[in-house]
Parts: C-alpha cells; structure tokens; sequence
C-alpha cells in the first residue's frame, strides 16, 4: 500500500519512544511504502488535497533513522492510508487539517478517521461516560470553577485542549491561587478549561492503557516524579509495567465500541485508580514502551486491521 504520514518533523523524533516512528517502521517491514509530511505542507487545490513532502525510508538506527527521497506535490486522494498523527494541541490549524483529510476519506482510509478525531477531542469524550469518570466540569466562568473546588477541594485545572501535562495544575483546599490561574488562562485563549477532582492514586500512577480497533492490547504505568503531580511522560512521568485489572477491561468494554464505529484504530485511555481521565485519539503513545514491558506488538496488530479494511 501508499502509506502517507502527516505528522512533526520526523528527522527529531525519538525513535525508542515515539509511536508514529514504530507505526511506520512496522509498515515498511510489510512491504508498504511510505511519504512523509508536515501539516503546514497540507493544501487543498481546485478540487485535489494535496501535501508537499518526501518519500522516505526508515531504519532503527540513532542518529540514521531516515532517508529522504526528492521532494514532491503529491495528491493524497491517489494514496491508499493517510495517517493523521501530528501532536496537539487541538487548535485551529488542527481541526482544518482534519476538515482537508474528511474529502479523501474514506476512499483514502484516514486513521483515525478525521471526523471523529474533530468530533472527539481527548479531554470532551470522556464526558460522554460519566459513569467512568471522576467528577469533571467544562467552564470558564470564575465563580462557576469556584463552586466546583467548594464542592471537591481538591482539584486539578488544566486547559482543554492542551496536551503532554502542559498546564496542568492542582489545587489543593489550602491554595489561594484559582482566580490567578483563572486569570492567566483566559487571558491566553478563549477556550474555557477543565476542572476534575483530584485523584490521590496519582501518586502509584497513571495508566496509559492502548486500545486497537475498540480492543484493549495492554497498558503501561506511567509514575510522576517525587513532589510531581503530572504522570505524562513529557512531563518526565517514569514508564512502568503493569496489567490489565477488571476495571480497565469494564471500561475497555464500555467504551470499545464507540471508538471502533467511528473508526478510532488507535486510542490511547489515561485511567487513574479506577477512573477513565482521557480518551486519546489525536496522537496517542506508549506503544514502544508496551513492547518493552510485554513482547506485545501494537503496531502489527494495527496493521493488520488496517489491511483488511483496505483488503490487503
């Protein structure tokens, strides 16, 4: 197959931790082809969507991890899978980018599918699964966000479409600095923010746990650093092994097929103790490290739905 990836500069990735790197390099060992591009390189033109970029090849080798063939115009409605897998955060430029990719698909397979990214961004479909959830408010209104914390205590503010754990802070019933923050994040954006009671089993972790196709693959623990309440691993949370429980399978259960019929391949879940915080479905990770832990190869198994939804 024509494999487009539409992603950030591939030449500084981190190749023993970055899931696109692994996707792509299982898509080479199975005979697929691959392009590679930038968003900014995306156009739409009279009629076509197009990307300028590079066809390239991969190799599991620091420092040599790509070749670059030459620079071409190509029109991704010619391609058989595009991969919509650049970082938030979830702006703008990011929804029209998944707006591009909604006219070749699904005559070009987008995965994920670009509707449903657009639709379900990380920290707004979990909203749909109250029952899974910590208590969570969407607002931007002072007093509003200040009833919350009155209700809770102890909460954890963070931006709503951010990403990586920037931004994120918590506030214990001690802490005089909500209408700062308030003040801080409204004055950056219009976007109201969101607002979850805090979960102390943050402190053993929290597991990122990989779903393909709406089935639950493995997880990985990722433990914040001492005095740290944020796990993400940009955030320098440590990866650790660990299992699936009963509970991660109950909410596995709950939500799978929501995420395979609207056609989320790839999904990322955040669960802290027994409570779904994120649903991942921009650019999920961790799929390197559950390699590691667990011998279990995530990206074969995403491979192998995509090639039999594209008949391969």
């Amino acid at each position: 197959m024509k494999v487009a990836l539409q992603m950030d500069p591939i030449g500084s990735v981190n190749i023993d931790a970055d899931s696109t790197f692994r996707i792509a390099l299982e898509a080479q060992v199975r005979g697929h082809s691959l392009f590679f591009y930038t968003p900014d390189k995306l156009a739409f033109d009279e009629g076509r969507v197009v990307a300028r970029g590079w066809p390239i090849e991969l190799r599991r080798e620091k420092g040599n991890h790509v070749s670059y063939g030459p620079e071409a115009e190509v029109d991704l409605g010619s391609f058989d899978v595009v991969w919509l897998r650049q970082d938030p955060p979830f702006d703008m430029g990011y929804i029209t980018s998944t707006h591009l990719l909604d006219m070749i698909h699904p005559r070009t397979l987008v995965v994920n599918d670009p509707f449903w990214v657009r639709n379900f961004p990380e920290k707004l479909l979990v909203l749909r699964f109250p029952d899974l959830t910590p208590p969570t408010m969407i607002a931007r209104d002072l007093p509003t966000i200040r009833a919350f914390k009155a209700r809770h205590g102890d909460i954890i503010l963070k931006p709503l479409y951010g990403n990586g754990g920037a931004g994120v802070f918590r506030l214990d019933p001690n802490d005089r600095n909500l209408a700062a923050l308030h003040e801080l994040f409204t004055g950056l954006s219009r976007e109201p923010m969101i607002v979850q009671k805090f979960l102390p089993d943050v402190s053993k972790g929290d597991k990122r746990v990989i779903l393909v196709d709406g089935e639950p693959v493995g997880a990985i623990n990722r433990v914040p650093q001492a005095g740290e309440t944020r796990s993400n691993m940009h955030a320098g949370g440590r990866p650790e092994k660990v299992g699936l429980t009963a509970r991660d399978l109950e909410i596995c259960a709950a939500i799978g097929p929501t995420l395979r019929d609207r056609g989320q391949v790839f999904v990322g879940i955040d669960v802290i103790g027994d409570w779904l915080t994120e649903i991942n479905v921009t650019s999920p990770t961790g799929i390197q490290e559950l390699e590691r832990f667990d011998g279990t190869n995530t990206a074969e198994r995403i491979w192998q739905v995509i090639e039999a939804r594209r008949g391969v």
